[in-house]
């Protein structure tokens, strides 16, 4: 009985992170990295999401890559990730609305500190793959043309299923 509960979760998990994935992808998130997490979880039982693992990993990280590939894209990325803490501490710490405030006072920083906890460790997460990024990426043409050629073994695996 808590196999069989385990496995319902998981599933529900991994089908919510598929779909919050593609929206992501449209909307601003991380979608690659959603869609992904979903497909590896998903591949657990199904084999038709364990083929399709490699192609996304592979596109999320050609998108590493080109977000790391000159410093005006890393200095922007790292700013909007310093902006998104800085915001999540504004968030907790909750300061009086200010006068200029023409919504009610009910869509003033709305979700308190679970809000603002989300948004700092949205920002670590950010700043970590960015690291991640330049350190893998970074002025390093053969990893990014290896990286291409994974990208084009994987789209041939896929397409002989």
């Amino acid at each position: 009985m808590i196999a069989a509960t385990k496995r319902i979760a998981l599933e529900i998990l991994g089908w919510l992170l598929v779909l919050a994935g593609i929206a992501a992808l449209v909307l601003p998130g991380p979608g690659l990295l959603m869609l992904f997490g979903g497909l590896a979880i998903l591949s657990q039982q199904y084999e038709w999401a364990e083929r399709r693992l490699d192609p996304i990993k592979f596109r999320a990280l050609r998108g590493a890559a080109e977000g790391v590939e000159t410093w005006p894209r890393i200095i922007m990325s790292t700013t909007g990730a310093l902006i998104l803490m800085a915001c999540g501490v504004v968030w907790i710490v909750r300061p009086d609305m200010p006068s200029w405030w023409w919504f009610s006072e009910t869509w003033w920083l709305p979700g308190g500190i679970a809000t603002g906890t989300t948004q700092i460790v949205s920002g670590i997460v950010a700043i970590a793959l960015i690291v991640y990024s330049f350190r893998r990426f970074h002025g390093k043409p053969e990893a990014v043309a290896a990286l291409s050629k994974e990208i084009e073994r994987a789209d041939e695996i896929f397409h002989e299923d």
